[in-house]
């Protein structure tokens, strides 16, 4: 079956990478909006019994949501064979259980949109908090990736000394997996507390890792109000500025510059939100899930 991949606006640098690795054809297709706001789509590729790929990392999800469905419904039209979805961040994660009365479940609800015009989801690491599986929500064949292994690799290529450093106890089997692949030490921030305000954060083994580089490894990097605290316990025990690893690029409001003001040295994530961060580039492993999970169709 022939493959034609479509990328949403802003997705160009990712779709015409995983094309490549594919071989695959980029379409061509035209989405703008009409001058009251309402979405156009047009496809201008032909796509007549070939399998569609639609690549749009779902950050800020709402404003891509339409286009994305009517694209994938005039590809259908148009006679594709199938129409699948490469979202390398998928939102609506969070709400996963009704935390208070009245609220409905947003992540179980967009899944289901997702899965009614999709025929397949690929994306990377998502926010499975309370879900023990992407299939509890979404009714398409999907494929998780993760980015740990390539996390790995990039911090054995590029950092000399390294130590991975976890803000709490509860990012320690993330950060030891990633630790154990690139054959570097961790070391997790330990809290000890005094009395209701007064808690003291340490370093622990800090003598040990005095002249190692510090490697502050997140999946989402958000507000990155935890990363800036940990790089100021780091400063107070004395250690070089760290590096900073984070998936997923979301930075909301200031919150890139306001790390880097924080005193790191630096800051990489990977390609699956596009970001003047990206460093560690994705789309190998990607090409090769979304080849596979076509013959599940």
């Amino acid at each position: 079956m022939k493959t034609i991949l479509f990328s949403l606006p802003g997705n160009e640098k990712l779709t015409e990478l995983l094309a490549t690795k594919m071989d695959a054809d980029v379409g061509e297709a035209i989405l703008r909006n009409f001058p009251d706001g309402e979405s156009y789509a047009r496809i201008l590729s032909d796509v007549k019994d070939k399998c569609v790929v639609l690549v749009c990392t779902l950050n800020e999800p709402d404003e891509k949501l339409l286009p994305l469905y009517f694209l994938s419904h005039t590809a259908k039209s148009l006679g594709a064979m199938c129409t699948c979805l490469v979202a390398p961040y998928l939102a609506y994660m969070r709400q996963d259980k009704v935390f208070n009365e009245g609220e409905g479940v947003t992540s179980g609800f967009f899944g289901k949109l997702i899965s009614g015009f999709a025929d397949s989801l690929t994306t990377v690491d998502p926010h499975l908090h309370r879900i023990s599986s992407l299939g509890e929500v979404y009714q398409i064949p999907n494929k998780v990736i993760h980015a740990a292994d390539a996390i790995s690799e990039w911090i054995k290529e590029n950092i000399d000394n390294p130590v991975l450093i976890g803000p709490d106890s509860e990012s320690e089997q993330w950060v030891s997996e990633v630790a154990k692949n690139a054959g570097a030490p961790f070391t997790v921030l330990q809290k000890v507390r005094h009395g209701d305000r007064d808690v003291e954060v340490s370093v622990p083994d800090m003598d040990k890792y005095k002249n190692a580089t510090p490697i502050l490894v997140d999946d989402i990097i958000s507000t990155a109000r935890t990363m800036i605290e940990t790089v100021q316990h780091l400063k107070k025990a004395g250690m070089k500025p760290p590096i900073c690893v984070g998936i997923h690029a979301v930075f909301s409001s200031n919150a890139y510059q306001d790390l880097l003001d924080s005193g790191v040295e630096k800051i990489v994530t990977c390609n699956t939100i596009p970001h003047r961060s990206n460093g560690i580039d994705l789309s190998d492993i990607m090409a090769k899930e979304v080849k596979k999970l076509m013959h599940h169709i």
